[in-house]
């Protein structure tokens, strides 16, 4: 909003907040306009200044030789009837707070702690400062938003985390703010409203307008970006040669992937993903370009380090970027199905680094980019489903602990979540039948797989949606014991259906109060709808594998294994024993569709727990049985 300067004041500064006096209805900026210079004025009906300033430059005076910094930061609020004002020292410096009975510029009414009012141990984040307004519920706690920055050197990069802290009151009536420990703590009583966990959205552009979780890399006109162009697409044109749009990267592992029509027509033409440090000193990026003979390649690169492929598909190929910590891989594809991977994985320490105190300010982005020539992109996906989700980086959690490359201490009633899963678009009759260019990214999962070990009795993972209990159960699975805790073996679920952008949340349920196991990764699998080469999906009957349990069980010596094909494929079924050792194959041919019976004979073999597992094309499912 553009607002009025009231006379006497030279700036309203750039460091500011609102507050609206819940008793007589008024509303004020706290503004911060260099080191001294602290007022709140008082703003009428239409959102402009009424010429009402309270001075409060005595709080910083530079007589004094600041004695809080720069007192930036400023924010409000009322507890009790008294007004609250409170700000940080400097960008990592302490908070302070002060208290008046009334709402004035007079010194004499304000009465100001003197020390900081965060207390306690740092734990994983350190540094907090920079308040939210508190704010106080229906149970009587209070609670604010803080700052703060990781604790990791080599993940600065990351820059500002915001930390949801509870505020208590000493008798004398001043909030002290318990540092940000490093175990769970208890969330605030708030009623669930759906709304999703804040990591980099999905987005399939079919809006008329670009979300807001999109910005632009510096300003950029309008004319340069259209959504409208070319319907389903996001069309990029450089503006002083190139343009971006990008969103905060904030987490540790991920997968990018987009769908992009480009022709570029020199090495200097490039469009595709990227991650980007704060600077714009650091990047690592999969895109579409040519070689230095003219040769339209697929490239994946960091800093010095660059590979390519020659780029046989044409100007429309999926690329993804996949995040596994600090290490970068880059792949491309002809159908968003099938993946080549591009070169070796990278390893971009350097990625996450400070370099430069602004990059630990704002931290990374990510998003899609061009550089020389206008290209249209597709959607863009932010966590895949299909892809391998990293377990030991979850967005939030409880009980859980990542440790080496697992995710641990996992116990019973114990949870992980992994947000902005995105399924792919739901997939309608009408879909039989679909253009090109709204394709988009639709896929049916109908299983999970989960890659874990285990050396006690295990247990099982529910995954929900949304939330835990009130969202939706769309797979369980049981884990049992692998033979160690470094022995991991694939575990495999049906799956229902679901399509979207969801929060995915692992429970774990066993018995006893031991670990029940570690999990390392995990996806989804899905038959995506079948395309002709002019890009129209063709009618088929679905895909539909299905292995059953084995009968009798337990049984003696011998057990039939039924299983229906929903198309002629190539199948094999391999037995295991208890520790994940296998045995033998019992068919590994090729079969027609429909419904098959082999039968397993355990003449030979000690008595006890065995695996079956079937591989039929992508379709993968093991069972248990009991050889008595």
């Amino acid at each position: 909003t553009r607002m009025l300067v009231p006379a006497g004041l030279w700036s309203l500064g750039v460091d500011n907040s609102i507050f609206i006096d819940e008793d007589t209805g008024k509303w004020y900026l706290l503004t911060k306009a260099g080191q001294e210079n602290n007022h709140i004025v008082e703003l009428g009906k239409n959102g402009q200044p009424t010429g009402v300033v309270l001075d409060l430059t005595w709080l910083n005076p530079n007589a004094d030789g600041n004695p809080y910094g720069w007192a930036e930061g400023p924010v409000m609020w009322k507890y009790k009837g008294s007004y609250y004002y409170s700000f940080a020292e400097h960008l990592a410096g302490a908070q302070y707070v002060m208290r008046s009975d009334t709402l004035t510029g007079d010194q004499a009414s304000w009465t100001i702690m003197g020390s900081n009012i965060f207390t306690g141990n740092p734990g994983t984040y350190n540094r907090p400062n920079h308040i939210s307004p508190v704010v106080l519920l229906a149970d009587s706690t209070s609670w604010t938003v803080a700052h703060s920055y990781h604790s990791s050197a080599s993940w600065y990069a990351h820059g500002r985390q915001g930390l949801l802290c509870q505020v208590k009151y000493t008798t004398q009536g001043f909030p002290y703010i318990q540092f940000p420990p490093g175990v769970a703590v208890k969330a605030p009583a708030l009623p669930s409203r759906g709304v999703p966990w804040m990591v980099p959205k999905s987005d399939m552009f079919n809006a008329s307008t670009l979300d807001p979780c999109w910005s632009f890399l510096g300003y950029t006109p309008g004319a340069t970006h259209s959504l409208t162009a070319r319907e389903g697409w996001l069309t990029l044109e450089p503006y002083n040669g190139s343009n971006a749009v990008i969103q905060n990267d904030g987490e540790h592992s991920y997968s990018l992937i987009t769908r992009v029509d480009f022709s570029p027509e020199s090495a200097a033409d490039e469009a595709g993903l990227f991650i980007i440090n704060g600077p714009e000193t650091h990047e690592a990026k999969v895109f579409s370009t040519t070689n230095n003979e003219g040769t339209a390649v697929l490239a994946f690169s960091y800093l010095t380090t660059s590979y390519m492929a020659e780029n046989t598909i044409g100007s429309t190929v999926w690329l993804r970027l996949l995040r596994n910590e600090h290490t970068i891989s880059g792949f491309y594809s002809s159908d968003g199905s099938g993946w080549t991977r591009i070169g070796e994985p990278i390893y971009a320490p350097g990625l996450d680094l400070e370099q430069t105190q602004f990059n630990k300010f704002t931290g990374n982005q990510q998003g899609l980019y061009v550089k020389g020539k206008p290209a249209s992109f597709d959607l863009y996906i932010y966590r895949d489903a299909y892809s391998d989700i990293i377990a030991k980086d979850p967005a939030s959690g409880s009980g859980v602990y990542p440790a080496g490359n697992y995710l641990g201490s996992i116990s019973h009633d114990d949870w992980a979540l992994y947000a902005g899963v995105e399924f792919g678009e739901e997939i309608s009759p009408a879909d039989s039948v679909m253009v090109d260019s709204a394709t988009d990214y639709r896929k049916i999962p109908d299983q999970l797989e989960v890659v874990a070990a285990s050396a006690s009795s295990g247990g099982t993972i529910e995954v929900w949606l949304d939330s835990i209990e009130t969202g939706r159960k769309i797979a369980e699975l049981l884990i049992e014991n692998t033979g160690g805790w470094t022995s991991n073996r694939t575990f495999y679920s049906a799956c229902e259906e679901v399509s979207g952008r969801h929060d995915v949340y692992l429970r774990f349920t066993g018995t006893g109060t031991g670990e029940l196991f570690r999990v390392e990764r995990f996806k989804f699998a899905a038959e995506p709808p079948v395309t002709s080469v002019s890009g129209r999906a063709r009618e088929e009957e679905p895909a539909i594998f299905a292995l059953h349990q084995n009968y009798p069980n337990p049984f003696n010596p011998s057990s039939a294994i039924d299983f229906y094909l929903a198309r002629t494929e190539n199948v094999s079924i391999e037995i295991f024993n208890s520790n994940g050792q296998k045995i033998m194959n019992l068919i590994e041919e090729t079969l027609p569709a429909g419904n098959h019976s082999v039968r397993f004979e355990g003449n030979d073999l000690p008595s006890g727990i065995y695996f079956y597992k079937m591989t039929a094309g992508r379709f993968t499912e093991s069972r248990k049985m009991n050889l008595q």
